[in-house]
């Protein structure tokens, strides 16, 4: 009989070759995109296009990636685009108030952790299903956020801020590098270590890993607390590159954020997805969000389209996990 009383160590994932064949077609589903929207426009291959499509795809990712270990646990954080709104004014206000970069860098991350911890407290203290307590977060933080800008923006911050978002270095925009940075912790956390072991455990069935000795609610509130650092590592990032901060900054950054975890193929199910293929997922929908506009589609259709293919990743995702049982 198995002593559940000592803590163990999460079991070795078995799927790990699914999720590289599943990345794999997802790289394929982009090549095509490419190839679609090199023969339909001049444009698409233009460089500063490819640079801009990279840059746009970078900053999807940074609130997409830490969204993406929510999800693995079959949980959902919709307040990740309100979190970016709040903690990019407040850094705004601190870099305009010390004139110091560095402090607004760190206002920013921790408020965006500070949120995320309240959202982690309110699923496990208080065991509030994830998509309530952060979708009454998300209302909370629009009330906040609007209620402390009072309509004003915040702008012109230092020029060495400001490369962060919007600079180059050696031909390539700077969010390409920190997504590089951040695509190759995201992937090692995820993969390599025993706490992202445990966050594929809780995913896949939460009793046993509780029986099994995980520290389940703690593994949860770090879920939340590292989506909501990304958040605010996002905000820098989008303060910099628009060289301002109004209370509407992060309205349309939830569902795109949560449409890129989908198409990268994770599953909403949970225990089943990388964080390499949330790169990949925000790389596609950024294609064809770019294609779109190359080929002067009307922008009213283009949430529609977002739309159809989250549907579909979330069909094809039900199917997946059908086959297999």
């Amino acid at each position: 009989m198995t002593d559940v009383s000592k803590p163990m160590t999460a079991p070795p994932r078995a799927f790990v070759s699914d999720d590289v064949i599943q990345v794999f077609y997802r790289l394929l589903a982009a090549l095509l995109i490419c190839v679609a929207l090199s023969l339909l426009s001049d444009s698409f291959l233009n460089l500063n296009n490819i640079l801009n499509v990279l840059r746009q795809a970078s900053l999807m990712f940074f609130i997409a990636a830490g969204l993406t270990l929510v999800v693995l646990t079959a949980g959902l954080d919709l307040s990740v685009g309100a979190n970016v709104a709040l903690s990019a004014c407040l850094a705004g206000t601190v870099i305009k108030l010390t004139g110091s970069p560095v402090l607004g860098v760190l206002a920013g991350l921790a408020v965006g952790g500070v949120i995320g911890l309240l959202n982690g407290l309110m699923v496990t203290a208080l065991r509030i299903p994830s998509f309530i307590a952060t979708y009454g977060m998300l209302w909370v933080l629009h009330g906040l956020t609007y209620w402390y800008m009072a309509g004003d923006t915040i702008h012109g911050f230092p020029p060495g801020f400001r490369q962060i978002g919007s600079g180059y270095l050696l031909g390539l925009p700077i969010p390409v590098y920190l997504l590089l940075i951040f695509l190759a912790i995201g992937t090692i956390f995820a993969q390599r270590t025993t706490w992202g072991q445990e966050i594929y455990a809780i995913g896949a069935n939460p009793v046993a890993a509780r029986l099994s000795g995980i520290p389940v609610s703690r593994r949860l509130v770090l879920v939340y607390v590292m989506s909501g650092l990304m958040a605010g590592l996002a905000s820098i990032i989008f303060l910099a590159r628009l060289n301002s901060a109004e209370a509407d900054i992060g309205e349309s950054l939830t569902l795109p954020a949560i449409a890129a975890v989908l198409i990268g193929g994770t599953s909403l199910f949970g225990g089943i997805g990388t964080v390499f293929g949330t790169f990949v997922g925000a790389l596609i929908l950024t294609l064809v969000l770019n294609g779109m506009n190359l080929l002067q589609v009307s922008a009213s259709w283009q949430p529609l389209v977002t739309g159809v293919i989250v549907i579909l990743a979330v069909w094809l995702d039900m199917k997946t996990r059908r086959r297999g049982q």
